[in-house]
């Protein structure tokens, strides 16, 4: 409710402060407010897709510059050597989503993976892409149609450096939450075990773009007010899309390294994440499991990664690990229903019986689809019949 109430008030003083200025403008000049909500939507719009967002603002300034001398003074985003190849390889991806329903899951997860490194690469590209349009606001307008104080009749005093000082900042801070609440998306589809869901999900994120654009199109001001709404539910969730992010982060590394033959579990604690919440620690939170001198399992984390640590106390119950086929966890047996508690990074693959020995767990159980294996097999009398885990 306080970040709420904050954003809610930083939001309601840049609308007055837009408002007042663009009652100043004289008679017949543009309306500053016009650029600002422009560029506000352009904002949400790149963050939501960086690859699609990017390229296609570079490639409007390209079709814009009519002079030789004109595109050579565009910024690098704008050269066709740039938005051209983003525009193939978003194309690429396109053909990817539309066409990978019909893979099996196994086989289209490597090309959600690279989607995802892709995703991120574009995100880091794009906010060096970003200062500079967040910048021209003011300064490419000010000093000639007005913004600046000069154009209000106050001669040789031109303050466009201080809206480009206070609007850069702010501007990024909207970019990186609205990407990573885009990201949580890219992530979701990764860890989904259903091509229909992914498929749905991609198609929610284009219906977002696609919204962000036509709503700036139509009436700037309607973009700007629809393009603060997804950047204030994206401040709301903010923490949930960071530690999904993480989490994803962590995964891919984790896979494409074969992180697993180069690593070796502690004997005392390791890092993994939290797969429900509890109490207070939110899902997906990293931390350190151990045991504590009464034999408790103790998960400790730090929110945001960096703040102080936070000591939970799993419930007193017997644990043990489920062994699926890309990860693992560690679950309640002996109880009606399964709860997962902790989810083991890919690098865990392997290691399974050293963490029951560290751990004091009550040994590695099929889990996933390696439990629907032994299920199947044992329905033909080719093994003994097995408890599936969640």
């Amino acid at each position: 409710m306080k970040k709420l109430l904050i954003l809610l008030l930083l939001l309601a003083l840049a609308g007055n402060s837009f408002s007042a200025f663009a009652e100043s403008k004289p008679a017949g000049s543009s309306v500053p407010g016009t650029e600002v909500a422009q560029t506000v939507s352009l904002i949400t719009g790149v963050a939501i897709s960086p690859l699609i967002g990017v390229s296609s603002v570079g490639a409007y300034r390209w079709w814009q510059a009519k002079t030789p001398e004109q595109k050579a003074k565009l910024p690098w985003f704008a050269n066709p050597l740039f938005w051209v190849p983003a525009f193939v390889l978003a194309g690429a991806c396109l053909i990817k989503d539309t066409a990978g329903t019909a893979l099996p899951t196994v086989a289209k997860k490597p090309l959600d993976v690279a989607d995802a490194i892709e995703n991120k690469i574009s995100g880091l590209i794009a906010v060096g892409a970003f200062v500079p349009i967040a910048a021209a606001i003011f300064s490419s307008q000010g000093s000639n149609d007005g913004t600046s104080l000069s154009g209000l009749g106050y001669a040789g005093i031109d303050l466009s450096w201080f809206y480009n000082a206070l609007m850069i900042p702010i501007a990024m801070a909207a970019f990186v939450i609205v990407f990573l609440a885009s990201n949580a998306i890219n992530i979701l589809i990764l860890l989904s075990p259903f091509t229909t869901l992914d498929a749905a999900l991609k198609g929610f994120r284009g219906a977002l773009l696609a919204s962000v654009v036509g709503t700036s199109w139509a009436n700037p001001w309607a973009g700007l007010v629809w393009a603060l709404i997804l950047i204030l539910v994206s401040w709301l969730i903010a923490g949930w899309s960071f530690r999904l992010t993480h989490f994803g982060v962590v995964f891919i590394w984790d896979i494409l390294t074969v992180r697993r033959h180069r690593f070796k579990p502690l004997a005392t604690e390791n890092k993994m994440f939290l797969s429900r919440k509890v109490e207070k620690a939110p899902a997906r939170s990293y931390g350190r499991l151990s045991r504590d001198a009464q034999g408790n399992l103790v998960f400790k984390y730090r929110p945001w990664l960096v703040m102080a640590e936070c000591t939970l106390t799993l419930p007193a119950a017997n644990y043990a690990i489920g062994k699926a086929v890309f990860y693992s966890d560690i679950h309640q047996v002996n109880v009606e229903k399964v709860k997962t508690f902790i989810i083991l990074p890919p690098r865990y693959r392997g290691h399974e019986d050293q963490l029951v020995q560290t751990y004091q767990l009550d040994g590695v159980h099929p889990a996933g689809l390696r439990a629907a294996w032994q299920w199947l097999k044992s329905m033909f009398g080719a093994g003994a019949p097995v408890a599936a885990t969640a």
